[in-house]
């Protein structure tokens, strides 16, 4: 690419996206070293140092997928697709075991965590498949070609296990079905078939799971336990009222109520309502509503079905998890472990937010023909 189409696609940009996207990498790196801190007496780790690596080079790769035409990624669907899902047989081979799960592949010293790329892969997969001109998105077998492609990444994400991300998969792909035309009488038959097989997942779960959602219909079933998580993040996000303590006064986090292993990651937005308060939290909402504004705007705006697709995944997919993140955090989910996109201690949630975002951005700046 020349510096001169360069230059185009840069004007071209959405911008307030672009700020907002700082702004949060900002308040992560913020709030991963309050998450951190213990107290001006105590060294604070060094996670908000490998924040800042991380969002430096999210910030390039943003930047490298937006330049990139999205047309070329959809062309490489199906090996983005296919490396996802080695790495995620390779990840319960030879993964790294963290807290009773294998989510982790270890490469030159790096943790990867497989199943966060295989998000990506999904959703180019199937903007690549449900997107090709001459699809009959009215014929039942396009449905379950598509809901193929979801269950094997959600199989293997499973087994690992990690059911949060997994269950994330299953909204973002609806979204993309309905967006691309699949008839909504399919979608309500999908929908009641996955009512009726819900017992069966229940099943299906290990008891840690199922313990967590006890724990979620009854807070006092094990306060010192498996429920003690939630307790300390309810107390830090009311203790936070409307100002909050301030940045490094949160005594839920300093004094270690809030596990020191959760609170830069799962947890860090307790941290930030608790030190920032209902302003705080609402300003934060905000910078989200401009970023995932800005992927409707990119979706509504596409050249084609395939990137109109795209980008509406990426921006379901930031949804699901900004929601899912949040609401377990305040009780209105069980806990899930998802991380908070773009402020969550993190490389491979970090790196892949920014490639979707850059993503997304690609299909943007390419609504007009170069």
């Amino acid at each position: 690419m020349d510096w001169t189409t360069a230059k185009w696609l840069l004007k071209r940009m959405d911008w307030f996206l672009a700020l907002a996207v700082l702004l949060l990498l900002g308040t992560g790196i913020a709030f991963v070293y309050s998450a951190s801190y213990r107290g001006d007496d105590l060294p604070v780790p060094g996670f908000y140092r490998r924040q800042m690596l991380w969002a430096a080079l999210g910030v390039a790769v943003f930047l490298a997928f937006m330049l990139t035409d999205y047309r070329r990624l959809r062309a490489a669907a199906g090996w983005f697709y296919g490396v996802s899902l080695v790495l995620l047989v390779l990840v319960l081979v030879m993964g790294k075991k963290v807290y009773g799960a294998y989510r982790w592949l270890s490469v030159f010293g790096v943790q990867v965590q497989p199943s966060e790329f295989a998000k990506l892969a999904l959703i180019i997969m199937l903007a690549r498949f449900l997107g090709r001109p001459g699809r009959d998105l009215q014929h039942p077998g396009t449905l379950v070609r598509a809901l193929i492609l979801l269950a094997v990444p959600f199989a293997l994400i499973v087994k690992e296990p990690d059911l949060g991300t997994a269950m994330i998969l299953v909204p973002v792909t609806a979204l993309m079905l309905f967006v691309a035309g699949t008839p909504l009488r399919q979608l309500f038959v999908l929908g009641l078939v996955g009512l009726m097989l819900a017992p069966l997942g229940w099943l299906a779960m290990d008891d840690y799971q199922k313990e967590r959602v006890h724990v979620f219909l009854n807070p006092g079933r094990d306060p010192l336990g498996a429920g003690w998580n939630k307790i300390q993040s309810e107390i830090a996000v009311g203790s936070g009222k409307l100002w909050g303590k301030g940045w490094l006064e949160g005594k839920q986090n300093v004094l270690g109520f809030l596990p020191r292993t959760v609170a830069p990651t799962d947890f860090v937005y307790s941290v930030i309502a608790e030190e920032k308060g209902f302003v705080g939290s609402a300003i934060l909402l905000s910078l989200y509503a401009v970023v995932l504004g800005g992927g409707i705007r990119a979706a509504v705006e596409a050249r084609d079905r395939a990137g109109r697709l795209m980008a509406v995944g990426m921006t379901g997919l930031l949804f699901s998890q900004v929601f899912v993140n949040i609401a377990m955090t305040i009780g209105l989910l069980p806990i899930a472990g998802l991380p908070l996109p773009l402020i969550s201690y993190g490389g491979s949630s970090m790196l892949t937010t920014l490639a979707g975002l850059g993503i997304t951005q690609s299909v943007y700046t390419r609504r007009y023909s170069l």
